[in-house]
């Protein structure tokens, strides 16, 4: 049994991996996403990751459609005290921003297609600099109160807001971010590392990396002179064109060979050995697709094997 990791001071305990629902409605349909999410449920995973907008960008989509795949899922399977649900506002098209108003009319649109009464982790998808910390802490802190959502994260923040955000909440006894969750992945250190990594330490929050894979690249699949059928395929593809990519995909292939597993997994467990880091997201629209993302849970790299790849993605 795989041990669960404590995100943050929350209390909330999930499994290592997080599952990403941005493929769920865009390159998954419904029966694609069930059998993934049966799968990942299967295997021990509990933490689902989605946002309100998701898949907006979608030709025919509204934004919503993740969510409402994963409501039916529940419905479906009757589970919901068994798993954790993440999700998201300030990107759907109908909730724009993060004004007050509309995180909570946003908040109430995600509850009914998720099918619950409660959130238990809701993110602050990008920031607005523009709204106060003190109306977006406050309205957050109303929906806990409420019962409506479990605790709060931040993703695409500033250092510099985050810690203004965290700073109003303790000053003001309200809800505080638990969680942060930021592009991080090995070739794309400095997206978290430096300040904002250091604020998420100081202040005991847990990250949740996305594009933990990279738009894929890190699956080892991208290689000079082959061609990849895959919307994603222009921005994983560009990493071969940089020596620190080259050198990576080196080291990967290095380590995964040690180990006899797949390049993706030595990816995630580096990340998921990093300071703060609690659980990467990764995406599957296929079941086929989940075990090597599911190793992370079993994978401990050694000191020099991590910093062979902290090497090589310098």
């Amino acid at each position: 049994m795989t041990s669960l990791r404590k995100l943050g001071s929350s209390g909330l305990e999930v499994f290592p991996l997080s599952l990403g629902g941005n493929v769920f409605g865009w390159t998954a349909d419904e029966a694609a996403s069930f059998a993934v999410l049966d799968a990942y449920t299967a295997a021990g995973g509990n933490f689902l990751d989605t946002a309100d907008s998701y898949s907006a960008w979608v030709d025919g989509n509204s934004g919503g459609e993740s969510e409402t795949i994963i409501g039916k899922w529940l419905g479906a399977r009757k589970n919901r005290d068994d798993v954790v649900i993440a999700t998201k506002v300030s990107q759907h098209p109908d909730f724009p921003g993060l004004s007050a108003a509309n995180i909570k009319a946003a908040a109430d649109a995600s509850l009914r297609r998720l099918g619950t009464d409660r959130i238990d982790l809701y993110y602050t998808h990008f920031d607005k600099p523009e709204i106060p910390v003190e109306e977006i802490i406050g309205a957050l802190d109303e929906l806990v109160k409420a019962g409506k959502v479990r605790a709060i994260g931040a993703s695409n923040i500033s250092a510099a807001r985050l810690a203004e955000s965290l700073d109003f909440s303790d000053r003001e006894g309200l809800a505080r971010y638990v969680a942060l969750q930021p592009q991080y992945n090995l070739v794309s250190r400095d997206t978290y590392e430096g300040e904002l990594q250091a604020v998420a330490s100081r202040q005991g929050l847990a990250a949740v990396p996305y594009y933990a894979l990279a738009s894929g690249f890190l699956t080892g699949k991208y290689r000079a002179g082959e061609t990849v059928d895959s919307p994603r395929r222009a921005g994983a593809g560009k990493h071969l064109e940089t020596e620190r990519g080259r050198k990576v995909l080196a080291a990967l292939d290095d380590i995964a060979e040690s180990h006899t597993v797949p390049v993706a997994t030595v990816a995630l467990a580096w990340l998921a050995a990093q300071p703060t880091v609690a659980a990467p997201i990764a995406s599957a629209r296929t079941v086929e697709q989940l075990p090597a993302l599911l190793g992370v849970a079993d994978l401990s790299l050694t000191e020099a094997e991590l910093g062979r790849l902290t090497e090589a993605s310098a």
